[in-house]
């Protein structure tokens, strides 16, 4: 007999993640960082510098010449520096984003390159002892072809003066 103790199916059971949270949306943190590098290299270009001084300059001169009805802001650029202050609350993060993925990409490079340089290390390693022993060889093959030399001469002189 049971005493009322009912297994949990997986929808309940606790040690499984969800996926996503309970809204059902899902946060894409690669995405949001390739985002991010795109508006930085937007915002860190000429173009968007030119673009960004001309309406500017725009701005300025319909706030300044139109009359008071015509005008998009009422009181002189206070809607321009909140367009301002809030472009820059946005972009100083998104560039801090995109430039800790540079480094974080920067790093794992880096240590690709130690991983190969130790790998060129030890092949280089490896092929100065083979050819120290290839030396070492060929000095010892002329040594022995010498004292073979002296051998023949001294059997020869032996077998003359027998």
């Amino acid at each position: 007999m049971q005493l009322g103790i009912r297994r949990r199916s997986t929808v309940e059971d606790l040690s499984v993640p969800r996926a996503g949270d309970r809204f059902g949306s899902y946060y894409d943190p690669e995405g949001f960082g390739r985002f991010s590098e795109r508006i930085a290299h937007t915002i860190g270009t000429a173009r968007f510098l030119v673009v960004q001084t001309v309406v500017v300059v725009a701005w300025v001169l319909w706030n300044t010449t139109v009359p008071d009805g015509w005008r998009i802001d009422a009181f002189p650029f206070i809607l321009l520096n909140l367009a301002f202050s809030t472009q820059a609350a946005y972009a100083a993060p998104l560039i801090l984003l995109a430039e800790t993925r540079q480094a974080d990409r920067d790093r794992a490079e880096a240590s690709e390159d130690r991983r190969r340089a130790a790998e060129v290390k030890a092949d280089l390693d490896y092929l100065a002892r083979e050819l120290a022993s290839l030396r070492i060889r060929v000095a010892d093959s002329a040594d022995i072809a010498r004292i073979e030399s002296k051998l023949d001469r001294l059997l020869a002189a032996l077998d003359e003066s027998k």
